[in-house]
């Protein structure tokens, strides 16, 4: 087959995100996770179910994390406002309007943040193996600490060589019941993705990462999936994510690989979850009483518009000349006049807005 033309966005840092799409269908935006490489992951018995399935039933949406695969391979700062900008970033190249997010494993911290700071830009929100919290801001032992130092070590050391010892011990947690030539393929990835410093950064960063405050934020409907035994991040930091989300739905999948495998129970389980949550009908909540507009100025119309036309509030503070604080004022003082109030009132002055149009009679 031919493979999908792979593009560039340009993050708020000046990093090169590379980003590709295929399939059909609303668009799902996958986060940024753990070592892809956009042209190898579909030579690879470990993606290529992934981009198959998925493909089928959406635009798919993905991008490989700064710093590995075919994005800038020395990025100059890795976090998570940095990997939330890289989203934004490829978001805002691939779609005009709202976009479905998937996030797996770190890319589920990624998501959730982006969901929480862009509700108007996400329609649904799903995320699989994911936590809220890194291991580094979690309490830990004495030698859990000595574990990880080790751990980097062996990472600094032994990432980039042809023998796959090292890394092997990365994919064993990943997929441990794949087949060796599963293991094989993953090795191999590893070691394409990413060099040994710029693999240990990433893990490190990653650790770092705290979204508890953020995911009571999410308005977005979300579904959270996370495998009962999975040996690379337990199966109650998926327990706490979902609860952390208001009226996420959470479902468990059978078996211990983090990275799901296409001959395992776990997989069509999953992909049978995604069928039914797209299903479901999550329009908002009807308005209680007519909500009018006619206290508002000039400049809050204007700026409700470009909300119903999906636009994030850095691009419409972009278009109208004012700054991100101006335009998040001016929807405060809408949303008082219009007597909307909570996390939903931007999506309730959307629809409003995009219900008719908003001009002075």
């Amino acid at each position: 087959m031919t493979l999908p033309e792979i593009q560039f966005a340009t993050s708020a840092d000046g990093t090169r995100v590379a980003w590709s799409k295929h399939g059909d269908g609303p668009i799902l935006v996958r986060a940024g996770t753990w070592m892809t490489h956009l042209e190898f992951d579909w030579e690879s018995i470990v993606w290529r179910h992934w981009l198959d399935e998925l493909g089928q039933r959406f635009t798919f949406v993905r991008y490989d994390d700064r710093g590995s695969g075919l994005s800038d391979r020395d990025p100059p700062r890795l976090g998570l406002d940095e990997w939330v900008a890289d989203l934004e970033a490829v978001v805002n190249a691939s779609a005009t309007g709202r976009v479905i997010l998937f996030g797996m494993s770190q890319g589920a911290a990624i998501a959730v943040a982006y969901a929480a700071r862009h509700p108007e830009r996400v329609s649904r929100l799903i995320c699989l193996g994911g936590y809220a919290v890194g291991s580094l801001r979690r309490e830990r032992s004495a030698d859990a600490r000595r574990e990880d130092e080790a751990l980097m070590t062996l990472v600094h050391l032994g990432w980039g060589r042809s023998d796959p010892s090292f890394r092997r011990l990365f994919t064993g947690a990943l997929m441990p019941d794949g087949s060796e030539a599963q293991m094989r393929a993953m090795d191999e990835l590893q070691r394409r993705s990413a060099g040994g410093e710029m693999a240990a950064k990433l893990i490190r960063a990653r650790g770092r990462v705290d979204v508890t405050r953020l995911a009571p934020k999410v308005t977005a409907p979300t579904l959270v999936l996370h495998a009962r035994d999975d040996a690379t991040v337990e199966f109650e930091r998926g327990r706490q994510l979902a609860a952390l989300i208001p009226h996420a739905q959470f479902v468990p999948l059978d078996g211990r690989n983090h990275i799901l495998l296409p001959n395992e129970p776990a997989w069509p389980r999953f992909m049978e979850a995604v069928d039914a949550f797209m299903r479901q009908s999550h329009e908002p909540a009807p308005v209680a009483s007519p909500v009018s507009t006619d206290a508002l100025t000039g400049r809050e119309l204007e700026v409700l518009r470009l909300v119903a036309a999906g636009h994030p509030n850095a691009e419409i503070a972009a278009a109208l000349a004012i700054s991100v604080r101006t335009v998040e004022r001016h929807l405060t003082n809408a949303y008082a006049k219009m007597g909307l109030i909570g996390r939903s009132a931007r999506a309730a002055a959307a629809a409003v807005a995009a219900r008719g149009p908003l001009t002075r009679t």
